[in-house]
């Protein structure tokens, strides 16, 4: 059970990214058809609690840890949702192509 989320996971960029998308689909399922549309909202503000309660904790830091804080929580946001992809409208289209048959089953398309 110490392997899934733990303090120190939550700190680290992969841990809040993994945390924040989670929530963001848990809670947007859970508004119904209506949180599609707030999911980026819902997404930037646990993007934000997070890296602002990671912030809180840290000790070392001084004062430019609150900016830092604000960054790490778009970069946290932006893998959460996957910003930093290509938009949709620039991406190439993946060709598919149905199975004739004559290839081994293994090489045949999932999709």
């Amino acid at each position: 059970m110490n392997d899934l989320f733990t303090w120190a996971a939550l700190g680290s960029i992969a841990g809040a990214s993994a945390a924040t998308l989670l929530a963001t689909n848990v809670i947007g399922g859970l508004i119904g058809p209506s949180g599609d549309k707030l999911r980026k909202w819902i997404a930037i503000a646990i993007a934000l609690l997070l890296s602002y309660v990671t912030a809180a904790f840290a000790d070392e830091a001084g004062g430019e840890k609150w900016v830092i804080a604000f960054f790490n929580a778009l970069v946290i946001f932006s893998a959460a949702l996957g910003v930093n992809q290509f938009p949709p409208g620039n991406r190439q289209a993946t060709p598919t192509q149905v199975a004739s048959g004559r290839e081994p089953r293994v090489f045949r398309s999932w999709v």
